[in-house]
């Protein structure tokens, strides 16, 4: 019983000194789970520095995972492109060659890239995987004859039209593929100018596709393109998507709805627009025209035409005026009062100079005949010579317009020369043009001296030109003064043989007397003739009929 009673004292006794000390004792729990807390949130937050440092520049690990347009490397969970898919139909080549350049650019950005044929791919079930796969499709088309896609994308776009316009597939059918459509197309052809590229555009937009930039249009017109020609118009659109691509890979989501201007996107309004003719039904060419994208500018305010002229300042104001209308004939300036460009622009330059031409002034251009160069060899001459005596080393094959009004399917220039229905260009003048044709032709014929087999007679007798073949490239009988230029080398004692594509019957009229006049006829039937010379007129058969006409009145 004393053992019991000792043993109650002292629990009694422990427990009232506990309770005399508890605050002690809360002070104690509450540092201790305190300093466990503040443990487990530095233990923590090292561990994340340590995982984000794996992908950070300043990490030397991890500088390898990083890529140089600010994706996420392609291991990390939140990946917001996962690839880009390049699509392309083209007749000529010229598309290939844009998906190519495309592509070897996002490679540079770490990216995997796939050039895909439209010919090779079937749209059904391949786009519709697209919705899912987080990879940007970008679709580079053409527009061939008469506003039809080419050969190797009919399937494709006939696919896609269907698609978007058959009341069974569903409007949400590629809800979640992000595109970017680029047009490749010609703008002398008025009615059919990219029609292909911004079909397309519209279809994948119908479906509910998501734009990831306005839609862009090369122009192969040198007169009209934007840039200049349509290889500098797809690399001012290259720069901009790059720039959009890595925008995307950082994870910036919102997508462009058109019109864009300046760097401001303009989507509120016409996503709208859109809506409205989505539920109204507008048509094909009313969606096409709500999509255009138009660049203005401020136009400088004429004078009044009420405004009083002082006395003193007439003879100023007539001064310019004879000064724009020397302009005006001369061909620097337009009818609209805007200095003309040249024909030639520098991607063109760049070009023709390769193959071999040897450019004059701002439209014109000469260079050697393979049978020139027979010639000079004691070998024998082309047709020429065999029908007409011409000696073909004395013949120099020469151009005053390097434009056409056709696109011929066989073209050998590879169909980078401009096309036009008129004359567009600052124009040069004819005694320039012969003069440099000469030195040019006779520079090339100099380069031949000790080359084996060169005859040195033969040589010595091609330096001075009898004969001037206008058929070198292009439309010569474009060129305004052509009966000017004709004149000057029939004074030098030089023949003309003149070659026309059979488009400018008013022009054969008016053409005074040339030593040959040819006539280019490439098909016997409308269809055919459309086919093959791709004309840019629309009453291109009638001018055909005309030329021939015209032809035989001579």
């Amino acid at each position: 019983l004393e053992v019991s009673m000792d043993m109650w004292s002292y629990f009694h006794t422990c427990l009232v000194s506990i309770w005399l000390h508890r605050f002690y004792i809360y002070s104690a729990v509450a540092f201790g789970i305190s300093l466990w807390i503040v443990i487990q949130f530095t233990t923590t937050r090292d561990k994340r520095k340590g995982e984000q440092s794996q992908g950070s520049p300043s990490s030397p690990e991890g500088t390898s995972d990083k890529l140089g347009n600010g994706c996420a490397p392609r291991q990390a969970q939140g990946i917001h492109v996962a690839g880009v898919k390049i699509f392309y139909g083209s007749q000529t080549g010229t598309a290939k060659r844009f998906a190519k350049a495309l592509a070897e650019a996002v490679t540079s950005l770490n990216l995997p890239v796939d050039v895909i044929n439209m010919e090779d791919y079937d749209p059904e079930d391949g786009l519709v995987e697209e919705t899912s796969s987080r990879n940007i499709c970008v679709f580079l088309v053409a527009t061939y004859t008469e506003g039809q896609p080419p050969e190797s994308a009919v399937w494709f776009c006939r696919w896609l039209e269907e698609a978007a316009n058959d009341f069974r597939v569903g409007k949400n059918f590629l809800q979640g593929l992000r595109y970017a459509v680029f047009g490749l197309g010609n703008s002398a052809y008025v009615d059919h100018y990219n029609t292909v590229g911004r079909r397309m555009d519209r279809w994948l937009w119908m479906l509910s596709a998501s734009r990831i930039m306005a839609r862009a249009e090369g122009d192969c017109n040198v007169a009209q393109s934007k840039h200049g020609s349509i290889e500098a118009d797809f690399e001012a659109w290259k720069d901009k998507f790059l720039t959009r691509l890595q925008a995307l890979c950082r994870g910036e989501k919102k997508p462009c709805r058109g019109k864009c201007k300046k760097g401001k996107c303009k989507s509120s309004g016409k996503q709208s627009k859109e809506s409205s003719d989505r539920e109204h039904g507008t048509s094909e060419q009313d969606n096409t025209e709500a999509e255009e994208l138009f660049e203005t500018s401020s136009e400088e305010e004429a004078g009044s035409p009420d405004s009083v002229i002082d006395v003193e300042d007439l003879g100023n104001i007539m001064g310019h005026m004879k000064k724009a209308k020397v302009l005006l004939l001369e061909g620097v300036w337009n009818a609209a009062g805007a200095e003309r460009r040249e024909m030639i622009t520098p991607a063109l330059r760049k070009a023709l100079t390769k193959q071999g031409y040897k450019l004059i002034g701002s439209h014109s251009g000469v260079k050697l005949c393979r049978w020139t160069k027979s010639m000079l060899r004691g070998r024998g001459g082309c047709y020429k010579h065999t029908f007409y005596g011409i000696e073909s080393h004395r013949c120099m094959e020469a151009t005053p317009s390097l434009a056409c009004a056709n696109k011929c399917v066989f073209c050998w220039r590879h169909h980078t020369n401009p096309v036009g229905t008129k004359w567009l260009w600052r124009m040069d003048q004819p005694e320039e043009i012969l003069q440099e044709a000469l030195e040019k032709h006779q520079n090339m014929i100099r380069q031949f001296k000790g080359v084996s087999g060169v005859k040195a007679a033969r040589l010595e007798e091609a330096l001075a030109v009898k004969h001037c073949a206008l058929s070198l490239v292009g439309e010569p009988i474009m060129y305004p003064h052509i009966n000017h230029l004709v004149r000057l080398l029939h004074q030098q004692g030089i023949s003309t043989f003149l070659v026309t594509n059979a488009q400018f019957p008013e022009e054969i009229r008016r053409l005074e007397p040339v030593t040959q006049l040819y006539v280019s006829v490439d098909a016997s039937t409308k269809e055919s003739l459309r086919r093959i010379d791709r004309p840019l007129f629309k009453d291109f058969w009638q001018r055909f009929l005309d030329s021939l006409k015209a032809l035989a009145e001579k």
